[in-house]
């Protein structure tokens, strides 16, 4: 596949055309095509094509999709070493200015290209960083079955796949989608075995850290079982893992007298991700304050997306404020009843936090319950297993079971009417 470019001319005056224009905005470059052919022509051009960017006419992107499209008609092991050139100026070129122009030509030089050809990996690499460093991911593919099915189609070697997935999963973070990040580190981590799990290191504790300290996770048993995570048997932060999948407060309060060190640590934890400096606050201001009319408002959403956004430590508060709603799960797990008493034992609130914690609870859909004021308890209705193993598996067994043979009750019930 190639992207349409309606020039009724030979690609070497095409070149001697494009050398002209860039020699017009004052590159350094010969008007005459070299000697070595289409494929050195194309390196000069896209080394100078700096200049081209700069400018703000509406001839800039016709100009550069011209170069795109002279690329993609190179032979393939020409193509790869200016492809990455071009993509290189691309992402680094005065990050955050002319974001659409810059993905634009990104997205025609991505699926202008054969789809099993190797170095679109280069280029959707590219496209990554670019959309992330201008709040625009959600132009780009990233839903995970898309991505496997390239890994395999471009054929990436185990490094190339673990370098693919770990930037899409820093992203993805950055742009707050959570959810799909923490399935790409899943994703990462298990392609790992018990022979380089080691060299996982890093991502590993990246991600407990990173899953314990997002609002919208619960349940962490999933994360014992990945070869990198059982790696860190035995340190801090392994131990860290296991008291929120199964145990108290009281637990992580113990942990935390005895490691106080360890959780200030991790709470000076920041992103590997660079800040986008690109992404100006007045552009942001700008969109905000045209969608929210209003400027503290807009002031407002622009502090909480420039100082919450690449805050990613752990702090001690919001470990024991999770670590309360876990406590709170397994308590309605084990009783339908819990008095304010026992609450305020084990959660360590006060007699006036009990409504607020409850209703906060109530919030993330993984306990449902109500308050009986007049008795001071919370009568639970359902609350979600923080691991389910094997005697999860059982209960829910049993409970199928007992249905399926109600259903059977009511069914000859139903026969036997009918027949009389």
């Amino acid at each position: 596949m190639s992207v349409p470019a309606f020039i009724d001319i030979t690609e070497e005056d095409q070149a001697a055309e494009l050398r002209a224009y860039l020699k017009s905005k004052g590159a350094e470059i010969s008007e005459e095509n070299s000697e070595g052919g289409l494929h050195v022509d194309l390196a000069q051009i896209i080394e100078a094509c700096d200049v081209c960017l700069k400018e703000d006419d509406k001839d800039v992107e016709s100009v550069m999709n011209s170069v795109v499209s002279l690329l993609l008609i190179l032979e393939p092991d020409k193509q790869e070493a200016l492809i990455e050139s071009l993509c290189e100026k691309l992402v680094k070129f005065r990050e955050g200015e002319r974001p659409s122009l810059r993905l634009q030509l990104l997205s025609n030089l991505f699926h202008g290209m054969d789809k099993n050809t190797p170095v679109r990996y280069t280029v959707y690499c590219s496209l990554l960083k670019v959309a992330s460093s201008c709040g625009a991911i959600q132009y780009i593919p990233t839903e995970l079955d898309q991505v496997r099915k390239w890994i395999s189609d471009w054929n990436l070697s185990t490094e190339k796949k673990h370098t693919l997935l770990r930037l899409l999963y820093d992203v993805l973070v950055d742009c707050k989608k959570s959810d799909t990040a923490a399935k790409v580190m899943v994703e990462l981590l298990g392609s790992y075995t018990e022979d380089n799990a080691s060299q996982a290191r890093v991502d590993a504790h990246r991600c407990i850290v990173r899953a314990l300290k997002d609002p919208n996770t619960f349940l962490f048993d999933h994360l014992l079982a990945l070869k990198p995570v059982k790696f860190l048997e035995g340190e801090l932060i392994h131990d860290l893992l296991t008291i929120f999948v199964s145990a108290k407060l009281a637990s992580y309060v113990k942990f935390y007298q005895n490691n106080k060190d360890f959780i200030d640590s991790l709470a000076a934890m920041s992103s590997t991700m660079p800040r986008p400096a690109s992404v100006k606050c007045s552009c942001i201001l700008s969109v905000v304050r045209n969608i929210t009319g209003g400027y503290r408002h807009a002031c407002c959403l622009v502090s909480v997306f420039t100082e919450e956004r690449f805050q990613l430590g752990l702090l001690h508060e919001q470990n024991m404020a999770k670590m309360r709603l876990l406590t709170f799960m397994g308590m309605a797990v084990e009783n339908k009843e819990i008095s304010f008493d026992t609450m305020q034992q084990e959660l360590q609130i006060g007699a006036d936090d009990v409504e607020a914690f409850v209703i906060d609870a109530v919030k993330t859909k993984m306990v449902y319950c109500k308050i009986d004021q007049t008795q001071r308890k919370v009568v639970v209705s359902h609350s979600t297993h923080r691991t389910f193993g094997k005697q999860q598996w059982q209960q829910l067994y049993d409970t199928l079971n007992t249905w399926k043979q109600n259903l059977n009750q009511v069914k000859n019930s139903l026969l036997s009417l009918s027949d009389t």
